[in-house]
């Protein structure tokens, strides 16, 4: 990925877009993908280490055991207009934020693999854990053999923030009214992520504190 300098994301910020738009496009050296979802466990190894799971009925998962693979977390994007900007001439682009994450990817013996899916879902759906009419033991133990699990020991993280944040104050001013006014998903959700990087930054500095 080409990341410009004024574009690269910080690693903290790298980690926070991961866990919040967690659902990634795993590829291999052979160029195939899976869609699925991943864990970060930030201190795990110098970069981070990814979890996740295959459906053992998919064969990607075949032969990757000690392969390099990359995940491709894409995070707010969205359709920018010229008409937006106070400045012309100008052209139309696409604003984003994506994080790319690589390593070494290393499958899972059942018990690492059980206590993966228990993360997953005190992530996303913690009472499940707690519910025996919708999760009891054998009906979990046997749906665990119809799955694969694996993590990738990272070994590189990128973070790229497209967000047209070198144009002047007044273009920028015009693009965050118009996603704000905009009815897309898309788009309302790259306005609350320039929202809270504003927020950020208008926060004062440690130092900046009496």
């Amino acid at each position: 990925m080409h990341v410009p300098d004024s574009m690269r994301l910080s690693r903290c910020k790298a980690y926070e877009l991961i866990d919040r738009h967690g659902f990634a496009t795993l590829i291999d050296a052979t160029l195939q993908a899976t869609h699925l979802p991943l864990l970060l466990e930030q201190d795990e190894g110098g970069l981070g280490t990814l979890y996740g799971h295959f459906a053992r009925a998919n064969p990607h998962w075949q032969g990757l055991d000690g392969t390099r693979v990359l995940a491709v977390f894409s995070g707010p994007h969205a359709y920018i207009s010229p008409s937006w900007y106070a400045s012309r001439p100008a052209v139309p682009t696409w604003n984003y934020v994506a994080v790319h994450a690589a390593g070494t990817l290393e499958l899972l013996d059942r018990n690492a693999t059980r206590s993966l899916l228990d993360r997953t879902l005190a992530r996303h759906e913690p009472e499940l854990l707690d519910d025996p009419d919708m999760l009891d033991t054998a009906y979990f133990d046997g749906m665990l053999t119809g799955v694969v699990g694996f993590r990738i020991r990272l070994d590189t993280l990128q973070g790229k923030a497209k967000l047209g944040l070198h144009r002047p104050q007044a273009d920028r001013d015009g693009v965050k009214a118009a996603l704000g006014a905009s009815q897309a998903p898309e788009a309302r959700q790259l306005w609350h992520y320039l929202q809270a990087l504003e927020s950020e930054t208008l926060k004062p500095q440690a130092e900046d504190v009496p």
